[in-house]
């Protein structure tokens, strides 16, 4: 154990290590099972959009809601990510569950509100579901990060993988919870669902919230050195905020993160719709469970990636990483976009997923590597608003142009994201 501990610290961070990080890592990855539900969010838009269903809304005011969310999910990172490092994780993720659950619980109400008026029902739910409960994602999402980050500095790579394939796989089920919320229970109609998924939220984030701590001030693992693979500035060790945006490195990882997360999200955001409406075209009538399915598989690969990617990074590096994931990533997309066999459509849903995953298990860890952990939470806070800006561009383009065009299109930016990672490398070699 480390010598600079007196024998109460060492009992408490060996007390840590076989008790509570199971016990920290397991509410962590509750916690972002909830917040997953904004990649579910597919299933609402698929209920407003449906030409038989009950609203039957413009395609661009079904994009809009999903659009808010993120956006103010990457806003509120940054003030989350500074609270955070200034009073723990504990207090902010509490803040963050209890808002995500309200924001739900007040757009169960778009029904009673919107009347059937599809713009005010819009902006009820941009209010409720993209305001409110955005916000409290992005409250609640860094804490489970950076305080994992902190008890396991020698697989920052593998840990943040862990802890966001939560988010990831979150979508999963509720896509399934939702598709049986909306039918079943609610006859086509969304309120019932926000309802009872607002509870289920409160329920679960706000007491898993309380058992995030981190470990004590200057503690390392035994025998932990530093990775080979670290991406490294010469100069400080932590850095402040305004010190981080005047580098290089910052403006290449916010670039890459744009790029990336954009191809990922206008296809989390739509890929049920897509497919859906591909299948029906060809009169096929299980059309909507076939869609369903593909929603969840990418769901399933998007956690998967997180753990897969981020465990990768850790000995090949994050930047060679990056690059053979945003590679990967675009070839999928310029080929997803113009199948019709539901056969490749699957195998590409699976691909984007996978890759687009790795983004939240690499881009915190490279934040980390280049630029400390001492103010990573809010460090992290401003790069994630890459995010709000892929949050808003990718589905606008969806809303925008055919999906044919969409996907060949956010391929390129993907490519355009492996030429920003090789002038990263460049920089980390140089």
């Amino acid at each position: 154990m480390n010598g600079d501990f007196s024998l109460n610290e060492e009992k408490e961070i060996n007390r840590y290590i076989t008790i509570k990080i199971p016990a920290i890592l397991i509410p962590a990855v509750l916690i972002q099972l909830c917040l997953g539900s904004i990649y579910a969010w597919s299933k609402f838009q698929t209920a407003l959009n449906s030409a038989s269903g009950v609203y039957v809304w413009e395609k661009l005011l079904t994009q809009l809601p999903f659009t808010f969310g993120l956006a103010f999910f990457a806003i509120a990172m940054i003030f989350a990510g500074r609270w955070q490092d200034r009073v723990g994780p504990k207090k902010v993720a509490t803040i963050g569950g209890i808002l995500l659950g309200v924001g739900y619980l007040l757009a169960g109400f778009v029904d009673i509100i919107a009347q059937g008026d599809q713009l005010l029902g819009f902006i009820w739910l941009a209010i409720s579901y993209g305001v409110i409960s955005g916000v409290g994602i992005g409250f609640a999402y860094v804490c489970p990060i950076a305080t994992l980050v902190k008890w396991f500095p020698d697989y920052k790579g593998l840990i943040t993988g862990v802890a966001v394939a939560g988010f990831g796989l979150g979508a999963f089920f509720l896509l399934y919870i939702e598709e049986f919320l909306i039918l079943s229970i609610g006859n086509g109609k969304i309120g019932i669902a926000f309802w009872i998924l607002g509870l289920i939220f409160i329920l679960t984030v706000v007491p898993s919230a309380q058992y995030l701590k981190n470990p004590p001030k200057g503690w390392t693992p035994p025998g932990f050195t530093s990775q080979s693979t670290k991406m490294t500035i010469k100069g400080k060790k932590d850095y402040e905020p305004l010190e981080m945006i005047k580098t290089p490195q910052f403006w290449l990882l916010w670039g890459m993160f744009i790029l990336a997360a954009s191809a990922g999200l206008m296809t989390i955001g739509n890929v049920t719709t897509f497919i859906g409406n591909t299948l029906s075209d060809q009169g096929i009538l299980e059309y909507s469970v076939l869609a369903v399915t593909a929603g969840s598989l990418l769901a399933i690969f998007n956690s998967a990636g997180r753990i897969v990617w981020g465990a990768v990074s850790d000995r090949l590096g994050r930047i060679i990483t990056m690059i053979l994931m945003f590679g990967t990533l675009g070839v999928a997309m310029f080929f997803f976009g113009i199948q019709t066999e539901y056969l490749f459509l699957l195998i590409g849903a699976c691909i984007i997923g996978f890759c687009f995953g790795g983004n939240f298990a690499l881009f915190p860890s490279a934040t980390d590597d280049y630029f400390g952990t001492k103010n990573l939470g809010r460090n992290y806070g401003i790069i994630f608003t890459a995010y709000g800006i892929a949050g808003a561009l990718g589905p606008f383009i969806a809303g925008i142009l055919p999906y044919k065009d969409a996907f060949p299109l956010l391929g390129l930016l993907a490519f355009l994201a492996v030429a920003l990672a090789v002038v990263a490398e460049y920089l980390a070699r140089k």
